[in-house]
């Protein structure tokens, strides 16, 4: 019996042993950000200590995207295996298709370094588990995909840029993709398992993302340019404790947001630069039966020293937002003068997507001309899908709990314009020196709003 314990008792240290060897260079840091609402600290992953995997170590050449995609695989298999690693991309263009991470990896991109994404979608294939506007389907890979990932990292003060021929052609909607928008819609209604709801085909044309992560944890995005993007460019989906900062994003292609958080929780973006052809910043919870199924809210969000020069929205709030959104902050970001912007601040949903938003907080923001107003909230924006598809189940949004104070504008149609609905009204809204040196229609467009505050 003595013997026996013995034995185990040395399996026990030797398996400790080892576990602690194969993570010891891999650490982490706690980000503490301050907020109106209580916030844990952010914890993200340190790789400054890890070994360095070359990817011309691995057979990489610059032209060969077949190579480069290999030798980017086997050097995050290495780094995955040791515990933690950092896969480095040295100075030079280089061709590539998809990325899959691992986890306890951080791609790094070198000075000078370029990552030029294939326009070929085969390159994307096979299917993934991913999303497509809050509905979660199989379909082409992300650019760069992690999925159900720890401790990961994009870094460095290289780019990563998508060819975009073959996606501007996808840009359109023609009837056969509106199709099987119309499918994925009725699959998701009616909760048919996600592995059923395949959407590559030669019709259905659902551009990927740029960059998902999807299911993860502990991420860093930080330092690089980000140019171009088949569809939304930054989509961290159901993931805790992510850091995006001192990065530059350039995508004007359709639905080319910066970033879209969805589902996501303990996030902080900052020192960013957005220069996009949709929303810079749009957050997000799922789409309708989606996100009543999976419940989980959009929670503990932080945006602060971002500088926007076009977007459609320096901030959106939705219209994908069945989950729910709250303890939203935004400070001091300030938006370009002659950037193209409809608002600073747009809540937006239908009788279909239910949800909820409230505790928002938005301060000292400044901004030149827009081209709409400083806040909109609407209850009834439906694009595409209002005459596609019925009104499965109606569920309303309560919307409660927004605070602007410090934001400014050059020229605006309006400071608000705030439309909800007779059977559930927009309530508490508060706005604090929030002014424009000219409202060229009506300072204020109101219906069925209750405790509004304008305090100067």
């Amino acid at each position: 019996m003595k013997k026996n314990t013995i034995y185990f008792l040395s399996l026990v240290m030797i398996f400790c042993l080892s576990f602690k060897d194969k993570n010891e260079n891999l650490s982490f840091e706690y980000v503490s950000v301050q907020a109106p609402f209580k916030m844990s600290k952010i914890k993200i992953p340190n790789f400054s200590k890890c070994p360095k995997f070359v990817i011309t170590e691995f057979g990489a050449l610059a032209d060969n995207k077949q190579k480069n995609a290999q030798a980017i695989d086997q050097a995050i298999t290495k780094a995955n295996q040791i515990g933690g690693g950092t896969v480095v991309i040295p100075a030079g263009e280089w061709k590539v298709s998809k990325i899959h991470f691992k986890s306890n990896v951080n791609l790094h991109l070198e000075k000078g370094a370029i990552l030029s994404f294939s326009e070929t979608p085969s390159d994307y294939l096979p299917a993934v588990h991913t999303t497509w506007e809050g509905m979660e389907c199989y379909n082409y890979s992300p650019l760069i995909y992690a999925y159900q990932c720890k401790n990961i990292a994009i870094t460095g003060q290289g780019e990563i840029k998508a060819e975009m021929e073959t996606w501007k052609k996808w840009f359109t909607r023609p009837k056969p993709h509106m199709e099987s928008l119309k499918r994925l819609y009725n699959l998701s209604a009616k909760n048919v398992p996600v592995i059923e709801r395949q959407m590559v085909n030669d019709t259905a044309n659902l551009r990927p993302h740029f960059i998902q992560f999807n299911r993860s944890e502990n991420i860093l995005l930080e330092g690089v340019s980000i140019t171009n993007s088949p569809f939304w460019t930054i989509h961290p989906y159901l993931c805790k404790n992510v850091v995006i900062r001192n990065i530059k994003v350039y995508a004007h292609g359709h639905n080319n947001d910066g970033v879209d958080p969805e589902m996501t929780q303990n996030l902080l973006i900052e020192n960013c630069i957005f220069d996009q052809g949709d929303d810079a910043i749009a957050i997000k919870s799922g789409r309708n039966q989606e996100g009543w199924r999976i419940k989980v809210p959009s929670k503990n969000i932080v945006i602060r020293n971002c500088t926007v020069k076009n977007g459609h929205q320096l901030v959106a709030l939705g219209s994908e937002l069945s989950g729910g959104i709250e303890n939203v902050y935004m400070n001091n970001c300030h938006v370009v003068d002659g950037a193209k912007l409809n608002h600073l601040v747009f809540i937006k949903t239908n009788e279909r997507m239910g949800g909820f938003v409230k505790n928002i907080h938005i301060n000292n923001i400044t901004s030149g001309k827009i081209d709409l107003g400083i806040l909109g909230i609407e209850t009834d924006v439906l694009y595409q899908w209002r005459n596609l598809v019925p009104t499965y189940e109606r569920r309303l949004t309560p919307i409660q709990g927004i605070y602007l104070k410090n934001l400014k504008a050059t020229k605006v149609k309006f400071i608000s314009r705030i439309l909800g609905q007779k059977e559930l009204v927009v309530n508490n809204i508060s706005l604090k020196n929030v002014v424009a040196d000219s409202v060229f229609e009506k300072k204020h467009i109101h219906e069925n709003v209750v405790n509004f505050k304008e305090i100067k």
